[in-house]
């Protein structure tokens, strides 16, 4: 499989490098040394950058003022804001724009993919359920309420950014078993958000809807909506680890090249060189997989198994490979490692909220035996 990047891929890369190159993390205390959130709001200056250079509407059509591309730009996009633990919703503002696109009235994206495409409206998704252990889709009911209404209740929880999101887009199942897409503004009558702390620090939020009524004109009903949106969320969370992890690469290659024990670079120590090059290893392989992952949903490509398998893998990569990477970088570091004013102590938060955000390993290689099963290959 050829993934070379198209030239315009290639200059959304380079755009976001220039733009997310001005972030650093160094600095920003530790979420267990901090009451509550690290910081209370997305961080509105970059936002507006990443508006200005027109990142922001990389999904959004070009009838709608923004550049038409899919889940491979915004997947670059994230990876490199992975690198800098930029806080800005850019995942799920991104995805959101592309399920819209995707299958979202003619009048829906009318009004709302130019305002994505120039950072004037900031979308979240709740996208992990009541509990964050079971189904998304299944935590809010929705069904018809007449005069062009829908009724949704239930509770999400965790939903990033929600505070500052002028729409939340909340799965919710209806008595048939369809999932529909709501568009519900966070101040809506019968809404109510309660304060959460995400593992590196973020503002969440819990979502509880009782009895809110949302006009028929903010509810995606299209089939295959909820699936495809779910699959850029999981595809762009891998981007995400995939940044994250090659910062903290190196952080830590830079770190044994200078520090020295016994007149000598750390780095130049066989057992100092043969963690760092597994951890190579699994970078190259995180990227392999997400590559492989992103291409066919944009695509749609066939294949003996459906995209799911990928995606599983790309998965099981992403949430395993950012913990050992970030435990390694951690080790080698020795007690720098653990001082709270140095940027890897960010990295290590973050790397456990994405794992988390992704699952665990044996849980997606047994879906990944499921397909199998299902599909056997010659």
């Amino acid at each position: 499989m050829d993934f070379t990047f198209t030239e315009e891929q290639q200059a959304v890369a380079e755009a976001a490098r220039a733009v997310l190159s001005k972030v650093a993390p160094d600095g920003v205390p530790s979420p267990a040394l901090v009451p509550g959130a690290v910081a209370d709001d997305i961080d509105r200056a970059l936002w507006r950058r990443l508006a200005d250079a027109d990142l922001l509407s990389l999904p959004v059509p070009a009838e709608h003022g923004g550049a038409g591309l899919g889940p491979i730009a915004l997947c670059l996009l994230l990876r490199e804001a992975g690198e800098v633990l930029a806080r800005v919703p850019l995942l799920e503002t991104g995805a959101a724009a592309l399920a819209l696109r995707t299958y979202g009235t003619a009048e829906t994206q009318r009004l709302l993919l130019p305002l994505i495409g120039r950072g004037e409206l900031v979308v979240t998704v709740a996208s992990s359920g009541r509990t964050g252990h079971d189904a998304a889709e299944l935590a809010v009911t929705a069904r018809p309420d007449g005069d062009g209404q829908w009724r949704l209740d239930g509770v999400q929880t965790a939903v990033p950014w929600a505070h500052s999101a002028h729409r939340v887009l909340v799965p919710a199942h209806t008595a048939t078993g369809r999932t529909v897409l709501a568009l519900i503004p966070p101040g809506l009558p019968g809404t109510a958000l309660a304060d959460q702390v995400s593992t590196n620090g973020e503002r969440y939020a819990e979502l509880s809807l009782e009895a809110v009524r949302v006009q028929s004109d903010g509810v995606i009903s299209a089939d295959g909506a909820w699936e495809y949106l779910r699959a850029v969320l999981t595809i762009g969370t891998c981007a995400l680890a995939l940044g994250l992890g090659t910062a903290a690469a190196r952080m830590t290659s830079e770190y044994a090249s200078r520090r020295e024990q016994f007149g000598f670079p750390i780095a130049t120590f066989q057992a100092v060189a043969v963690q760092a090059a597994d951890r190579y290893i699994d970078l190259r392989a995180m990227e392999a997989t997400l590559w492989q992952a992103v291409w066919r949903v944009e695509s749609g490509a066939g294949g003996a198994l459906p995209a799911a398998a990928d995606i599983a893998v790309a998965k099981v990569w992403a949430a395993e490979g950012v913990r050992r990477i970030v435990q390694t970088a951690q080790h080698l570091h020795g007690g720098h490692g653990a001082d709270t004013e140095y940027a890897l102590h960010r990295y290590h938060a973050w790397a456990k909220q994405l794992e988390l955000s992704l699952g665990p390993a044996a849980a997606h290689e047994e879906a990944l035996g499921d397909l199998l099963a299902a599909h056997p290959l010659g």
